[in-house]
């Protein structure tokens, strides 16, 4: 039987060559798989916003009722663009460079009541999700403005009530409250 003895330095170099391969394998995992995480979380912030904007859509269908009515939603956003545009009288959400080709570059899409568009931004794409309304769509009483809420860790709280008909149209008004 014999036996090899190594020197203090081959075991060392040994060491680093080992070290050296596992964090290059570990490096291409994780090169492999972040774009694929990227893909995930943005489908996901895309499919939730999804379900907001349904959530919307009934909420205001709840008011029609009778004048005065009122609901709350409290919605999170995690990333990209809320907003309610009273000019256009519609509810949209862009998400700018997102890593993931939810439908096909430049054609329209539905998906129920909700309008899915993709563009293209370098390697990246712009995703908007957009529901339009029948109804005269205001925030905070003003028919001029388009008030947008972008990403923060605590919900908005947003009130939607029943002001009426005016002009022969619902007026939906939207404000942020406590």
């Amino acid at each position: 039987m014999k036996f090899v003895i190594k020197n203090k330095g081959q075991i060392w170099v040994e060491t680093v060559i080992y070290t050296l391969i596992g964090l290059a394998l570990i490096g291409l995992v994780l090169a492999i798989l972040t774009p694929k995480i990227k893909e995930f979380r943005d489908r996901t912030v895309i499919e939730e916003t999804l379900s907001l904007l349904n959530v919307f859509d009934s909420k205001i269908n709840d008011v029609l009722d009778a004048p005065g009515n009122k609901r709350k939603v409290e919605m999170t956003i995690d990333k990209g663009i809320f907003s309610i545009d009273s000019q256009k009288d519609a509810l949209f959400f862009v998400l700018d460079g997102a890593h993931v080709k939810y439908s096909e570059p430049g054609v329209s899409l539905d998906i129920g009541r909700v309008n899915v568009t993709t563009d293209i931004e370098g390697e990246n794409y712009k995703i908007t999700l957009e529901t339009h309304y029948v109804h005269n769509i205001t925030f905070d009483g003003s028919d001029d403005e388009t008030q947008e809420f972008t990403a923060v860790s605590l919900p908005y709280k947003i009130f939607i009530e029943n002001k009426g008909i005016k002009d022969g149209r619902y007026v939906i008004d939207f404000s942020e409250g406590n």
